[in-house]
């Protein structure tokens, strides 16, 4: 047991190191990595680096960037800049919290879906079929509607919206690792079925749940913004970069007063694009022909 456990430490590292080296070769998606590292940290010192209370009306109405306020004034005079910090913090937030408990919650069900079969696993994958069968935005949209917005409502929702997808992934991988050697000498020996799944199967299947799991995190942040854009979001005046877009629905301000949505609407677009870049080359890093 303890030589086995050992080579397959071993070859774990292996296969990591083969993986960032892999990742390296993708030039965009380093860029995105250290891109996004910089918006991460932006967004955690915001206290720091903003330059007025988000909130706190500072100047007149939706003034022009200056020197005094580089991205401009909102429509109440609140600083831009300054909310645009804010905001990042606020759809990060989002999209990493609504991505764990969708994992989670999916790991969990395919795991035990994957590795019980039978009924169980006619009810799980039934029951996720049945999620599945209903239109994603209109879900995302009714389950907004009846809860009260806020910042965890938001993230519970997406979070217990975007799980089948993960619990079908991790399915699929089980019932084909549970039929290794290696598995099957554990069930033989007797060895707990919670250590078989959490510690022999689960990290077999990291791989494929890390990828896909990126693209929930940019799914989930367009989602915050799509519902915060329409008013069943993240409420003011707490800023997110979609209430932020709210402010911008007239034509007169689209035309003459980019400042408005320019900023925000940009982030949103390099965010998602940065971790979509990132998740194509885990993919391709993590694919077992090395392409």
């Amino acid at each position: 047991m303890g030589k086995r456990n050992v080579n397959k430490k071993h070859e774990l590292n292996n296969d990591s190191s083969s993986a960032w080296h892999r990742f390296k070769k993708h030039k965009l998606a380093v860029i995105s990595t250290f891109f996004l590292a910089v918006i991460i940290l932006c967004a955690l010192l915001a206290p720091i680096l903003a330059p007025y209370d988000p909130n706190k009306v500072v100047g007149m109405f939706r003034e022009a960037p200056s020197s005094k306020f580089l991205l401009g004034t909102d429509q109440v005079g609140r600083d831009v800049l300054s909310r645009l910090f804010y905001a990042t913090r606020i759809s990060l937030l989002v999209g990493v919290a609504a991505t764990a408990v969708s994992t989670i919650v999916g790991v969990v069900l395919g795991l035990i879906s994957g590795f019980f079969g039978g009924w169980i696993d006619i009810a799980i994958m039934r029951f996720t079929d049945m999620v599945m069968s209903f239109p994603y935005i209109l879900l995302v949209l009714v389950s907004a509607a009846i809860f009260e917005p806020g910042l965890w409502n938001i993230i519970l929702i997406l979070g217990f919206v975007d799980w089948p997808g993960v619990a079908r992934l991790v399915r699929g991988n089980v019932l084909s690792i549970r039929e290794k050697n290696f598995i099957q000498g554990d069930i033989v020996a007797g060895m707990p079925k919670w250590y078989i799944m959490f510690s022999e199967i689960l990290p077999n299947t990291i791989a494929p749940i890390l990828v896909y799991s990126t693209s929930v995190v940019a799914i989930s942040m367009l989602d915050e913004a799509a519902l915060s854009f329409l008013g069943m979001g993240i409420q003011p005046p707490q800023a997110s970069l979609g209430n932020m877009l709210n402010g911008a629905e007239s034509l007169s301000v689209l035309t003459s007063q980019p400042w408005l949505w320019l900023p925000p609407g940009l982030l949103i677009i390099l965010l998602v694009i940065s971790v979509n870049l990132i998740g194509d080359a885990l993919r391709d890093s993590f694919d077992p022909s090395g392409k």
